[in-house]
């Protein structure tokens, strides 16, 4: 029991809370081998994975947030990622948390990254018939472009834009 102070006696000084403890260092993304970058998103999200040489987008997807989980952990499994680039916006705080014990995740700024999609979407699929005759800026893709704006996650990391293999479809949601 401890000793309760009498009445009239000053109170012992508290005790100081202890210092916070900072967030730990993620670990930095390799330099070389293949990479994934997400765009998270609380319905779906865009993911893609490149080649070793950083130079190819091999798999392109728009998935659902536990879908993309899961696949995130069958490619560091199977050994064919190194790291995540991880879009800085919606949820990334939580995606972060989640795939630090997995794999190295590097953070990228997220602005202005759905606008520069839709354009990057018709250079890598060009429209095709009445689409065509429409002035650009009124062009809206036929499906989600998810994964287009992760590939441009990762071209941004790397700084360097990505080619796609012909024979990967558009991803689809």
């Amino acid at each position: 029991m401890s000793p309760t102070p009498a009445a009239g006696a000053p109170l012992p000084p508290p005790q100081p809370e202890p210092p916070p403890q900072p967030e730990p260092q993620p670990l930095p993304l390799p330099a070389a081998g293949p990479l994934a970058a997400l765009d998270p998103g609380r319905c779906k999200c865009g993911l893609v994975r490149c080649d070793p040489a950083r130079q190819q987008v091999l798999a392109a997807l728009i998935l659902e947030p536990e879908q993309a989980f899961a696949q995130l952990r069958a490619w560091q499994a199977e050994g064919a990622v190194a790291g995540v680039v991880l879009g800085d916006g919606t949820g990334s705080r939580h995606w972060r948390q989640r795939l630090a014990p997995l794999l190295p995740v590097q953070l990228v700024d997220e602005r202005r990254t759905t606008l520069e999609a839709r354009q990057r979407y018709w250079q890598l699929f060009p429209p095709r018939g009445w689409r065509r005759l429409l002035p650009e800026g009124l062009r809206q893709p036929p499906r989600p472009w998810d994964d287009v704006v992760a590939q441009l996650l990762l071209e941004r990391h790397l700084g360097q834009p990505l080619t796609r293999l012909p024979s990967l479809p558009p991803a689809a949601f």
